[in-house]
C-alpha cells in the first residue's frame, strides 16, 4: 500500500474535479458577480455547488425554517453568507402555538435571483455526469456508481450529499443526531453525493483518532519538510487556496508541528520533529483505516480503487485525465487566476463560498 495513492486522495480528487467542472459551468450560465468585477450589482455573488447542496437544493419558494432546512440537507449552511450573497431572505419566525421561537426557527426564502440559481444549478449535476460518461466511458462511470452505491448502503444513512463546510480546526462535521431521521430520497443518489458520503465517512473515522483534521494532514502537512518550503509555494504544491493555507498554518503552529522563519526575502515553513511524527501517524492511519475498510467491504474496495485509479492518474495537471474538463470559460473568475498544477488531496470546503479548493 505504501506505493499506492491513498483512497482518500483518489476520492477527493475525483470529487473536487467534478465540482470544479460543475462550478465552471454554473459560472458560465448564471448571472452573478465576483471580486474580479462584472455582473449587475443586484446579481448573486458566485459560490460553489456546495452552497446549492447544503441550502438552495432544499428550499421551496415559500421558504423553510432553518431547523427544517438543516434536517433536509443534513448539514449546516453559511446562513449569513447566503443572505449577504443575495440567495435568500431571512424572516423572523412566528410565535405560533405560544412557543417562544429560537434562532433555528428563522425562516429562509429564496430571492428571485436565488430561484434563478436553483434553476441553473439543479440540472448541472446530470449535465456534468453525462460529460464524464462521454469522456471516461459509460460502463466505467456505471461501475464507479455501482460500487460507491454498495458502500454507501452500509454507511450511516444520515450522512449528507455534500462535503460539509469544515468546522473548528478544519474538522469534518459528523451527522447531528438531533436532526432526526434522514429525508427520504427520490431515485438514485447523484455521483457527487455518492463520492461525498464515502469520503466523509472515511474522514470522520480518521478524525476520531487524530488531533488534526484530514484536510490539514492531506493538503498541508503532507507537503512540508524539515528543510523548509517557501510559504508562497504551498498553494501551488497543495492545490488549495492561500486562505486555506493560512488557516491550516495557524493550527500547525499552535500544535508546534510547523514553524515559519525568514530566509532571505521569503518566509519559509519548516516541519518540526513533532510535525514529522504527526505526518507519519497520518500516513499510517490512512493505511490502517483503508485496511479496515478492505476487511469490512471486501472486494468492493478493490473495485472502487479499480474504478478511481484510471480516472485520477497521478492527479497532476499535465497528466491526469481529470484536468481534461477543467479549463474555465474565458469570462469566468477562474480564467483570471493561476491554473492549478495539482488537485487537493482533500476538499477544503470553507464558509467563504464552499469551493472545494478553499477559494
Amino acid at each position: 500500500m505504501s506505493d499506492r495513492i491513498p483512497l482518500t486522495t483518489l476520492l477527493s480528487q475525483v470529487l473536487v474535479a467534478f465540482t470544479l467542472e460543475l462550478d465552471n459551468e454554473a459560472d458560465h450560465r448564471l448571472n452573478h458577480k465576483t471580486t474580479q468585477g462584472g455582473g449587475n450589482p443586484h446579481d448573486v455573488w458566485m459560490t460553489s455547488a456546495a452552497m446549492y447542496l447544503n441550502c438552495m437544493r432544499w428550499l421551496p419558494e415559500e421558504g423553510l425554517p432553518l431547523h427544517e432546512l438543516e434536517r433536509r440537507a443534513r448539514t449546516p449552511t453559511n446562513l449569513d453568507g447566503m443572505r449577504r450573497w443575495g440567495y435568500v431572505i431571512l424572516s423572523p419566525p412566528s410565535a405560533a402555538g405560544g412557543k417562544k421561537p429560537g434562532k433555528r426557527d428563522i425562516v429562509l426564502r429564496p430571492t428571485a435571483n436565488g430561484r434563478q440559481a436553483q434553476a441553473v444549478w439543479g440540472p448541472l449535476f446530470g449535465v456534468i455526469e453525462e460529460r464524464w460518461r462521454e469522456r471516461f466511458g459509460g460502463l466505467e462511470v456505471d461501475a464507479l456508481r455501482a460500487v460507491l452505491g454498495e458502500i454507501v448502503n452500509h454507511l450511516d444513512s444520515r450522512l449528507p450529499d455534500v462535503m460539509p463546510i469544515l468546522g473548528d480546526g478544519l474538522l469534518g462535521r459528523p451527522p447531528d443526531a438531533k436532526l432526526g431521521p434522514p429525508e427520504p430520497r427520490d431515485g438514485e443518489l447523484m455521483l457527487a453525493a455518492l463520492l461525498a458520503r464515502v469520503l466523509l465517512a472515511f474522514a470522520l473515522e480518521f478524525e476520531t483518532e487524530s488531533r488534526l483534521s484530514l484536510a490539514i494532514c492531506a493538503n498541508v502537512l503532507r507537503v512540508l519538510d524539515p528543510q523548509g518550503v517557501p510559504l508562497r509555494e504551498l498553494p501551488e504544491r497543495s492545490g488549495v487556496s492561500n486562505e486555506s493555507i493560512a488557516m491550516a498554518m495557524g493550527i500547525l503552529r499552535n500544535f508546534k508541528l510547523a514553524e515559519v522563519a525568514k530566509q532571505g526575502n521569503w518566509q519559509v515553513v519548516r516541519m518540526t520533529v513533532m510535525g514529522r511524527a504527526e505526518r507519519a501517524r497520518y500516513e499510517d492511519r490512512t493505511k490502517l483505516i483503508e485496511a479496515r475498510w478492505a476487511a469490512r467491504f471486501g472486494e468492493r474496495l478493490t473495485q472502487l480503487r479499480a474504478a478511481l485509479e484510471p480516472v485520477v492518474g497521478d492527479g497532476m495537471a499535465e497528466t491526469s485525465p481529470l484536468f481534461a474538463g477543467l479549463k474555465p470559460y474565458p469570462e469566468s473568475w477562474r480564467a483570471r487566476v493561476r491554473r492549478p498544477k495539482i488537485l487537493p488531496h482533500f476538499p477544503m470546503v470553507l464558509h467563504r463560498g464552499g469551493y472545494p479548493d478553499g477559494s
